[in-house]
């Protein structure tokens, strides 16, 4: 690996003096793991690969539709079919070949998430679903992992950090989840495609912050509304 070619694609970011050299170091030391290849895996996989994160795990055990490609941008209409996690992988590894890159084609569950999850320092929670978030959230504090969630629907979308250096999660904000006759989902309800770039973007950004020991959000919750613009911050 050339010291140039590493100084020649991070240059734009490492004379941030909040960054620097130590800043793009502990990127390259780092092991994030996103859960979930979707809407919001695709901008947080795009974002925290190019900014040099050493070791990316992606774990989904979909594959990929022709209704996805309006906001899952990693994919194209000739990969429909394929599964998500290899092909995410093949695209991220050519967006930046200095990183390693891992696909877990399986889903998260109760048997495996621990050990999944163990082997990486920071988790990004991209899943579609409460009962993966509260699982993925569980794990997270019986392994002291930090954990960056968000979610979206409609026009709006939520961003949070939880259990990052003795903050609260998940269940300190909402102790139990909903009924899942309850929720409404993207399936039904419907997305903008640009709505999971936008808040997954946030989350990859929290997460390149919290690697490099920068100011990040602690026990608040992030509601943001792409309707009309607005923007609250919500302490818990």
């Amino acid at each position: 690996m050339s010291v140039i070619q590493e100084f020649l694609r991070y240059n734009r970011q490492t004379i941030l003096p909040e960054i620097g050299d130590l800043g793009q170091e502990k990127l390259k030391k780092s092991k994030v793991l996103v859960i979930g290849a979707g809407g919001l895996g695709c901008p947080i996989l795009q974002y925290i690969a190019t900014a040099g994160v050493g070791t990316i795990g992606i774990v989904d055990f979909d594959k990929i539709e022709i209704h996805n490609l309006h906001r899952q941008i990693l994919y194209t209409e000739d990969q429909v079919g394929l599964p998500k996690a290899t092909t995410a992988k093949a695209t991220i590894e050519k967006l930046n070949p200095l990183i390693t890159v891992l696909a877990f084609e399986e889903k998260i569950t109760l048997a495996n998430a621990s050990k999944i999850i163990d082997g990486f320092d920071f988790i990004v929670d991209g899943s579609d679903n409460f009962a993966t978030r509260y699982l993925v959230n569980d794990t997270c504090v019986a392994l002291k992992k930090t954990l960056v969630y968000g979610s979206i629907l409609g026009f709006e979308g939520q961003l949070a950090v939880f259990n990052h250096q003795g903050s609260k999660n998940l269940r300190d904000l909402f102790p139990e989840p909903p009924n899942p006759d309850d929720v409404p989902n993207c399936s039904f309800n419907g997305v903008l495609g640009t709505l999971p770039g936008m808040i997954g973007t946030m989350m990859a950004h929290e997460t390149l912050k919290l690697i490099m020991d920068l100011p990040t959000l602690k026990n608040e919750l992030v509601l943001f509304s792409t309707l009309n613009w607005s923007f609250t911050k919500l302490k818990f």
